[in-house]
């Protein structure tokens, strides 16, 4: 290795925890090299233990800010140099200064009022490092402009996450986030939402469960069942308050729950439908099977999933009777217009991030003209057009969706969204296409908790 001469304060790079230009001050006094980091919080397994937090690299820019992620390698109690000792985590990283790399130890504390923001202990000085006190900077300069500019986030490191799935099930779905996410060295959290409460201010929002505070997430990925969405959407809309990343947000899951609102969200984007119509009084059934069309029609319950409240009525009189019988009840429906073309079939597609990464014809079970696998439909994989590539892909937009499950039916004025699924299961399309579905999604999640750059400030 090169001999390199060091002033007292020198640009360095730690390419491994994505901070590609701090400013380090050179400490022979110290033992151990230190990082100036805040909401440090270990995670993992205690076999292989990690460590999260985040740097402001830039003295005085507290709202440019990089978390960071690497395994722990100890404990270690450190005492200053104004004679306090605290129990510090350490971390091995590689530093690189002036073309040059090798792998040093690092402690990490906050001490916010330090005005460098790393310490270069005599561990990380070499034989081939030669200090000169009194003077600075002697190795090429590098600049804080690395953050205001992309090139911050492809310098970013594929790093360990921490990974929450809001789940009440231990289904497929649910364990394959979990295999997963944990093959490709994240670890992944399994959270009932309905054992979530909130401490809400506007200083430190909170998400707590279990009589403790849950830790800062990488990113959530929502799973709510249909019976907790309201309570379920007012957690992820904690977790967007306190700025993590949600796969699908609040506003999105309760749009897309609510028939109705859905309905009017994918008429305003002018997303091809089937004709629908909903009214309030028994008086204007009528009017209502008018407004749709003739016979059959589909009454549907507002809150039904997976084909439970879905009827089919084949004549005027009996569409009447189900409207009247789902009056009697008190419970809010609609009526659609039945797609004959279909055939009991309609296509499944799988949007994530803006695209369709698979889909499905799922066709009903005999003489059942509801598709759902759940209710013993079948699928098998099938290519879709460019239409309805660009209509499943128009309808997660409208809802704001990172991942949806987009029903089709195939009909003679084009495709028609049945429904957009803010939570779709992954069996039946990962078996029907023999795709890593669950993969696309981790690839969206480590590609969104990049760091972003930030603007300069002017003056």
């Amino acid at each position: 290795m090169n001999e390199l001469t060091f002033g007292w304060e020198e640009w360095v790079s730690l390419p491994d925890l994505g901070l590609p230009a701090i400013k380090a001050k050179v400490d022979t006094g110290a033992r151990t090299s230190a990082l100036h980091a805040h909401d440090i919080e270990t995670f993992g397994s205690a076999a292989k233990p990690k460590v999260r937090f985040n740097v402001h690299p830039i003295p005085g820019r507290e709202d440019i800010s990089i978390t960071c992620s690497a395994p722990l390698i100890d404990r270690r109690e450190v005492t200053s140099s104004n004679g306090e000792s605290e129990q510090r985590l350490v971390i091995a990283s590689t530093l690189e200064v002036g073309g040059q790399s090798w792998p040093i130890e690092i402690t990490l504390t906050n001490r916010a009022g330090m005005t460098s923001r790393m310490l270069l202990g005599r561990q990380a000085l070499g034989d081939h490092i030669i200090i000169s006190a009194t003077e600075r900077r002697l190795q090429p300069d590098l600049s804080y402009d690395v953050y205001h500019s992309a090139r911050v986030r492809h310098a970013a490191p594929v790093r360990a996450l921490r990974i929450a799935v809001l789940s009440r099930e231990d289904n497929y779905s649910t364990r394959r986030l979990v295999e997963a996410g944990e093959a490709r060295g994240h670890t992944v959290e399994v959270i009932d939402t309905t054992r979530c409460y909130m401490a809400i201010n506007s200083l430190a929002p909170e998400v707590h469960y279990d009589g403790k505070r849950l830790p800062r997430y990488d990113a959530v990925i929502p799973r709510i069942g249909a019976s907790v969405t309201p309570y379920g959407c007012a957690v992820i809309r904690q977790f967007e308050t306190i700025g993590t990343y949600c796969v699908n947000g609040s506003a999105g899951i309760l749009a897309s729950r609510d028939k109705l609102h859905a309905h009017q969200v994918l008429a305003g984007k002018k997303i091809g439908m089937p004709t629908t119509a909903f009214a309030a009084s028994p008086k204007d059934t009528s009017n209502l099977m008018a407004l749709v069309g003739t016979a059959p029609l589909i009454v549907k319950l507002l809150e039904s999933t997976q084909g439970k409240g879905v009827v089919l009525a084949e004549t005027k009189k009996a569409a009447e009777s189900v409207i009247d019988a789902f009056r009697g009840l008190k419970a809010n429906f609609l009526v659609q217009d039945f797609v004959k073309e279909a055939a009991g079939e309609d296509i499944r597609c799988l949007v994530v991030a803006g695209k369709v990464v698979a889909a499905m014809k799922r066709t009903g079970a005999e003489g059942d003209f509801r598709s759902n696998l759940h209710r013993g439909g079948s699928a098998k994989v099938v290519r879709i057009s460019k239409e309805e590539r660009d209509t499943a892909v128009r309808a997660a937009r409208a809802f704001g969706l990172g991942k949806a499950g987009v029903d089709l039916l195939r009909s003679e004025s084009g495709p028609k969204v049945l429904e957009v699924n803010s939570s779709p299961g992954f069996e039946g399309i990962e078996k029907a296409t023999g795709k890593d579905i669950v993969g696309k999604v981790y690839d969206e999640i480590e590609a969104r908790v990049k760091p972003q750059p930030v603007r300069r400030r002017k003056g």
